[in-house]
């Protein structure tokens, strides 16, 4: 992905200083996104593609090497459901890279409604991510899951949050919201009576195509 960026800016003629002006964003920050070093969203290769004449999708294919991710749900706090799944008719694709660190599992989508994580995933916005129980991973901190909670009558929630451990070694979930209901730490070993599952790592976002 980062060298496709990197190959259509210097076929462009442009210098890495011209396409941050161009982005509003300083040369550094423009060089972090060449580089990998920040997440590439649908956004920005929007944004990019009006400054180089190009699709969305060109900047992050490898000789066409994209997949598509079936989004199937929502992700928001606080509502309770016997079952998140959206009828057929309401799911949409998206297209992110087809990296091959990810290439043997299912990428799983999800779109993120109400404010309990808008700080970093803005209302709409794609979440694509693996099935933990898949790839048999383990806990990162730092990274951003899926996280599910189920009541004792069943119904159940999904959010984002950050993972965190403290030294301790007590993992911590962290809120990203602006939203003082929704921004308190979550031990994960205790639940309140409810059941806290960590379903997948969060590994792409992007923007619904309208």
């Amino acid at each position: 992905m980062t060298n496709q960026l990197k190959k259509i800016r210097e076929l462009s003629g442009l210098t890495q200083a011209d396409v941050a002006a161009a982005l509003g964003i300083s040369t550094e920050n423009y060089n972090r996104l060449e580089k990998g070093k920040t997440e590439l969203t649908l956004t920005k290769m929007r944004t990019l593609g009006e400054i180089f004449h190009r699709e969305p999708v060109d900047f992050i294919s490898n000789h066409g090497s994209v997949r598509t991710v079936r989004v199937r749900q929502p992700v928001q706090a606080g509502q309770w459901s016997e079952s998140p799944l959206w009828d057929e008719d309401d799911c949409y694709d998206v297209v992110v890279p087809d990296d091959p660190e990810y290439r043997s599992f299912t990428l799983h989508g999800a779109e993120t409604r109400g404010p309990s994580m808008n700080k970093r995933y803005p209302e709409g916005s794609a979440i694509i991510y693996t099935d933990i129980h898949e790839t048999g991973e383990q806990f990162v901190p730092g990274k951003r899951y899926i996280i599910e909670v189920e009541r004792p009558d069943g119904l159940r929630e999904a959010t984002v949050k950050t993972l965190f451990r403290d030294e301790t070694g007590k993992y911590w979930l962290i809120p990203e919201s602006t939203d003082p209901r929704h921004q308190s730490p979550i031990d994960l070993s205790e639940g309140d009576g409810n059941i806290v599952r960590v379903v997948g790592k969060v590994v792409y976002s992007v923007q619904r195509e309208d």
